[in-house]
């Protein structure tokens, strides 16, 4: 059966946008993510989320699962657990490889759950 895709509209607005400050994340002390080219997703009523570049993440703290989830808005995404020190979290990051043209600009990013990291800062350069 095919899966029901939904376009952002009035009821349910998408907008993807430069995020204007550099994003850090830490877990486990360190730093596991550091850009100054991150997205910010805002989708209707939710908390607006970071997506970075995979080039900016230390994919050494991270392993793939085979946990998938599916966004009638944004498409399948895959997850990964983190492995930062004392920070272990099961599919605490996920990344959407074939995203929907309304958010084709996330795609080869990466968000992560801000309950499971130590901080996920947006800092004003």
């Amino acid at each position: 059966m095919a899966k029901k895709v939904l376009e952002p509209g009035p009821d349910h607005p998408i907008t993807v946008e430069p995020t204007k400050a550099r994003v850090v994340v830490k877990a486990g002390g360190r730093v596991v993510a550091d850009s100054r080219n991150a997205l910010t997703l805002q989708e209707a009523s939710y908390p607006a989320v970071q997506y970075i570049p995979r080039a900016d993440v230390d994919f050494s703290v991270l392993e793939r699962t085979d946990h998938e989830t599916y966004c009638p808005y944004k498409g399948e995404a895959g997850y990964f657990t983190l492995n930062a020190g004392e920070v272990k979290g099961e599919n605490a990051v996920w990344t959407y490889e074939r995203p929907y043209d309304a958010v084709a600009p996330i795609k080869d990013h990466v968000a992560f759950y801000p309950n499971v990291v130590d901080s996920i800062e947006l800092i004003e350069d």
